[in-house]
């Protein structure tokens, strides 16, 4: 749940640069740093596209994915924290390329950059905690299947696993 609020935060943040950057917005308001100077350099573009209109499929798309982990049938899937967390860790990448860029090629910060930059670098320490707690589930899962065949006698009687292939291989009359 809280992947899909960042993620929402995120998306609002980079529609509204994408706003302006497809001219729908005057003006950026930005009291602090030089945000327009980021978004009119050359660095503003990526194939053709603004960079903030991948951040608003980005986002979008971890917003997806965080809330269909949310359903019934896919909450504490290790697949979905697998694939935020490769989402989240390729976002992350990319956004300290985009800040390395206005750093020390640019010379000029943009807050709402940065701004993205802060949520994209919480999403993927969510994603990385996530998969950790549905490893760590996954294993108590595992343990207590485990504790609950041997309480019930299942194979009490086999005494180790050479046991149990003879046993598998026999024909039903030979037993």
């Amino acid at each position: 749940m809280l992947a899909a609020l960042v993620a929402l935060a995120g998306l609002f943040v980079a529609l509204y640069l994408s706003l302006y950057k497809l001219g729908y917005i005057g003006t950026l308001v930005c009291k602090v740093g030089s945000c327009e100077t980021v978004q009119t350099s050359r660095w503003a573009t990526l194939a053709g596209v603004p960079v903030a209109v991948w951040g608003v499929l980005f986002y979008a798309a971890v917003l997806a994915v965080a809330l269909a982990g949310l359903s019934g049938a896919l909450a504490d899937s290790r697949r979905i924290s697998e694939l935020l967390l490769a989402m989240t860790g390729g976002g992350l990448l990319f956004s300290l390329w985009l800040t390395y860029l206005e750093l020390f090629v640019i010379h000029a910060i943009c807050v709402y950059c940065v701004c993205s930059a802060v949520l994209v670098a919480i999403l993927f320490v969510i994603a990385l905690l996530d998969l950790r707690d549905v490893r760590a589930l996954e294993e108590a899962t595992m343990d207590e299947a485990a504790e609950q065949l041997r309480g019930s006698g299942y194979g009490a009687a086999l005494r180790n696993t050479q046991e149990v292939s003879v046993r598998a291989t026999k024909e039903p009359d030979e037993e």
